[in-house]
C-alpha cells in the first residue's frame, strides 16, 4: 500500500523557529527562477514577492497535505491575491494519472481561471508533476509556483521543470518541461514526513553523489544518522547542496539532450520497479535506492568503478532504510519495461551509469550483462 505523504498532525510552519535563508538560482534565461530553503517560508508573504501579480490563484494539493498546510498558505497568498481557491486530489502515486489531471483543469474552468491565474503545488512529486502539468496545458501555460512538502520533491523533482503524468505502459512518459516560476522549500513541513517518505527523499540526495561530487557523497555517510534524525542544519545543507548540484546541470542542459540524463542514476532500473509493482506498491525513492545498487553493479561490470565502490553505496543506501534487494518480477518483464523508458533508443535500452566515483555518463549495455544483473541483485 502507498504510504501517506505527511502524518496527520497540526501545522508547524507558523510554530518552527526562523532560519537563515537559503537561495540557489536556476540560470535558464528568461526562464530563470530562484529555489529559496528555510524554515518557516510557506505561511510568510513576503516568501511569494516573486510571483507574477495576478487576481486568482489555485492551490493543488492533496487530501493528506491540504490540512497540515493549505491554510496556512492560503492565508499568505490572501494579501496578494483577490481569490485564492484550494483544490484537494486524492493522494498516492497509483493516481498520477489523467482523471486526476482532469480535476484541475475542472477547478480552473469552474472558477473561470483566465492565463494569469497562478497555479501553487503544496505536496510531494505527484502534486508537484500534475500540477506543472496542467500550468503547461491550460491556455497553453499559465505561471505556476512548487511548494514542495517532502525531502525527494525538495532535493529533485520541483527543481528543473519536469512535468508528466504516468500510463499504464511506463511512469512519466506524458507530460512537458515547463519551469515554475518559483521553488519554495520551507523545512519546517519535513517534521511531519513519515520515516518511510524521509527515507525515500534520501535516495535522491544520495544519488547527487556517485554522479556528480564524491565530497557530498562522504559528506552525507559522516551526517546520514542527524540527516535521518531531522536535524535542521544537516537538512538545510543536503536541500541546499542538492539543489544547487541540480541547478548546475539543468543550467546546462534544461530539455535533456545531454548531461541532464545523468539525474535519472537508478531511474531506469527503478521505474521497471514501480511499473512491475504496481504504482504506489514501492515509493519512488524506494525503487531508485534499490535501482541505483543495480546500476552500480552494471557500471562495475562495464569497467567505471570497483567492488568496493559498489559495496559503499549499497551500505549507504541501506543505511538510509532503502531496499538494495530488488523485487523478483523476472528478467524478461524488467526488460520488457525498462524498453519504454524515455532513455530508451530504438528498442534500446541505455542506463546511467558511472564511469568514475563523481561522475557519470549514459550508455547502453549487452543485454547478457543487463540479464547477469538483475539475476546478481535479486530481481530474476
Amino acid at each position: 500500500m502507498p504510504s501517506p505523504e505527511l502524518s496527520a498532525q497540526p501545522s508547524v510552519c507558523s510554530s518552527a523557529p526562523a532560519k537563515p535563508l537559503e537561495r540557489v538560482d536556476i540560470d535558464l534565461g528568461d526562464r530563470s527562477y530562484p529555489i529559496l530553503i528555510g524554515a518557516g517560508l510557506l505561511d510568510d508573504p513576503t516568501s511569494f514577492e516573486a510571483v507574477p501579480t495576478a487576481s486568482a490563484a489555485l492551490i493543488v494539493t492533496n487530501t493528506t497535505v491540504s490540512p497540515l498546510y493549505a491554510a496556512a498558505l492560503q492565508k499568505a497568498l490572501a494579501v496578494r491575491f483577490r481569490s485564492v481557491h484550494t483544490l484537494e486530489l486524492p493522494d498516492g502515486e497509483v493516481h498520477k494519472d489523467w482523471p486526476t489531471l482532469n480535476l484541475i483543469f475542472d477547478a480552473l474552468l469552474g472558477h473561470g481561471a483566465d492565463r494569469k491565474t497562478v497555479l501553487f503545488a503544496l505536496g510531494g512529486g505527484v502534486v508537484g508533476d500534475m500540477t506543472g502539468f496542467a500550468a503547461a496545458s491550460y491556455m497553453r501555460g499559465v505561471p505556476f509556483v512548487q511548494v514542495p512538502t517532502t525531502l525527494l520533491a525538495q532535493v529533485d523533482s520541483s527543481v528543473g521543470g519536469k512535468t508528466a503524468i504516468n500510463h499504464p505502459l511506463g511512469k512519466n512518459m506524458i507530460g512537458a518541461f515547463y519551469q515554475p516560476q518559483l521553488v519554495l522549500c520551507d523545512l519546517a513541513t519535513l517534521s511531519t514526513l513519515p520515516p518511510r517518505e524521509l527515507s525515500a527523499g534520501l535516495a535522491e540526495v544520495i544519488k547527487y553523489g556517485p554522479i556528480y561530487d564524491m565530497a557530498f557523497f562522504d559528506w552525507i555517510e559522516a551526517n546520514l544518522d542527524a540527516l535521518s534524525a531531522r536535524e535542521p542544519a544537516a537538512l538545510a545543507h543536503a536541500v541546499k547542496r542538492s539543489c544547487e548540484i541540480k541547478a548546475e546541470v539543468v543550467g546546462q542542459d534544461e530539455r535533456e539532450t545531454g548531461i541532464r540524463a545523468i539525474l535519472n542514476f537508478g531511474h531506469t532500473f527503478g521505474h521497471a520497479i514501480e511499473s512491475g509493482l504496481g504504482y504506489g506498491e514501492w515509493l519512488h525513492g524506494e525503487a531508485v535506492g534499490c535501482g541505483m545498487v543495480m546500476a552500480a553493479h552494471l557500471s562495475q561490470r562495464l569497467g567505471g568503478v570497483d567492488a568496493a565502490f559498489v559495496q559503499r553505496l549499497t551500505t549507504l543506501i541501506a543505511r538510509a532504510g532503502l531496499p538494495v534487494v530488488a523485487p523478483r518480477l523476472g528478467a524478461e518483464r524488467y526488460l520488457e519495461l525498462m524498453r519504454i523508458d524515455k532513455k530508451s533508443e530504438a528498442g534500446e535500452i541505455r542506463f546511467v551509469v558511472i564511469d568514475r566515483p563523481g561522475s557519470a555518463v549514459m550508455r547502453s549495455a549487452p543485454e547478457a550483462m543487463v540479464r547477469e544483473v538483475l539475476v546478481q541483485c535479486g530481481g530474476a
